[in-house]
């Protein structure tokens, strides 16, 4: 019998508000995956009979994510999560050949993503940042006064994983091929979320992370249009069409494939149920007098990035964590020294603003008692009642 818990509150009555980071495994993509992990082991790669069960989980699950955001199955290719998927985009483009290529990113990406230029660069690779509005939004003009050509790659993110704010993709996507670039998006917050349409949209790479949307950790997914210049991630076997070496790890791949398919098929209905939510706590915090700034624009559902005046986002986080809620901050404590948040900096939030601001992401198990005990206990801490 299934244990995994049906609700985000556990036995403990732990509030878990902060989905933008992890999310909980779906009961039914855990349920998918025992049978594969016990029973059905089998290499896909062998062309006995005890695999064909394997082979053909494998197959349904590329064709299934395909559906998802409306690309071809052999489109599709397997990583270990978004951060492998990031790296393998950018690397792979710039590292095909001996030419140096010119990359172009933006300044709010994730450090999956602008580290990965960084190592580019300190090889001799060109990258250029393109800076982004005061709420987040990457500049379009920017990019379109930029010379570039053949060879070239444009990396920026369909929606940040801090302030939510979901970006022109299709718009980018059309200036980068009008300049000859390729075109990858780190789509790791959003994919399961909103509704994606690599068509529509142009891509010619797309991110992916399955612990984002209710599946396990560890198993992600890069759409590679076909036709699209990338090198081998690795190389030792002929799994991923010859594009990743090593034995697949199938039971998370399965369980990958169900989890995107149950949020997809309720992207609508969750969206109008976060935005109801959001719109319950903040109203929560209006009623209770609590001043608030909100960052960002065109957000992701249920993702909250709020600033309190004269509070600290850490003092924040402790405290909502001593009363069983967990939320993240806009800056992170390393030692002795607090590192703010690269994107709260980009959108020019003035360091102390940046150091007063939590972020709130609310998931498909929250509910109406939640949110209105994350606004009372801000309430608490902040009016110190």
């Amino acid at each position: 019998m299934c244990t995994v818990p049906m609700s985000s509150v556990s036995k403990n009555s732990y509030i878990y508000a902060d989905n933008a980071a992890t999310t909980q495994l779906s009961v039914v993509a855990y349920a998918s995956m025992t049978s594969f992990l016990v029973d059905e082991y089998g290499n896909p790669s062998q062309p006995y009979a005890f695999s064909r069960p394997v082979k053909r989980a494998l197959r349904e699950a590329r064709e299934s994510i395909a559906s998802c955001i409306n690309a071809d199955p052999g489109e599709i290719v397997f990583t270990s999560g978004g951060t492998e998927s990031d790296n393998w985009a950018i690397k792979g483009f710039a590292l095909r050949d001996d030419m140096m290529r010119e990359i172009v990113t933006s300044e709010i990406e994730h450090h999956a993503v602008l580290d990965s230029c960084k190592a580019m660069s300190a090889i001799g690779h060109r990258v250029a940042v393109l800076p982004v509005s005061r709420t987040g939004v990457i500049a379009l003009d920017a990019l379109r006064e930029m010379s570039l050509g053949d060879g070239s790659l444009v990396s920026c993110m369909y929606a940040n994983n801090e302030i939510g704010t979901i970006q022109p993709i299709g718009e980018l996507c059309d200036i980068a091929h009008s300049k000859g670039a390729i075109f990858h998006t780190d789509a790791v917050q959003a994919v399961g979320h909103v509704e994606i349409d690599v068509k529509a949209m142009g891509v010619d790479m797309l991110s992916a992370s399955a612990h984002k949307f209710n599946g396990p950790k560890g198993i992600g997914f890069l759409y590679i249009k076909d036709g699209t210049p990338l090198a081998p991630y690795a190389n030792g076997g002929a799994q991923e069409m010859g594009r990743r070496a090593g034995t697949e790890n199938v039971a998370s791949i399965v369980a990958m494939a169900v989890a995107l398919k149950e949020n997809c098929d309720a992207i609508e209905a969750n969206a109008v149920r976060l935005g109801r939510l959001e719109r319950l706590l903040l109203d929560d915090l209006a009623a209770l007098g609590v001043p608030y700034r909100r960052n960002g624009e065109n957000q992701l559902p249920g993702l909250m990035s709020l600033s309190f005046a004269g509070a600290s986002g850490e003092m924040l986080l402790h405290r909502l964590d001593l009363m069983k809620i967990a939320v993240s901050t806009g800056s992170a404590c390393d030692g002795a020294n607090t590192r703010v948040s690269h994107v709260l900096k980009a959108i020019g939030l003035p360091e102390a603003e940046a150091k007063e601001t939590v972020r709130i992401s609310l998931g498909k198990h929250n509910g109406e008692g939640d949110v209105h005990a994350i606004a009372t206990a801000l309430g608490k801490i902040l009016l110190r009642d």
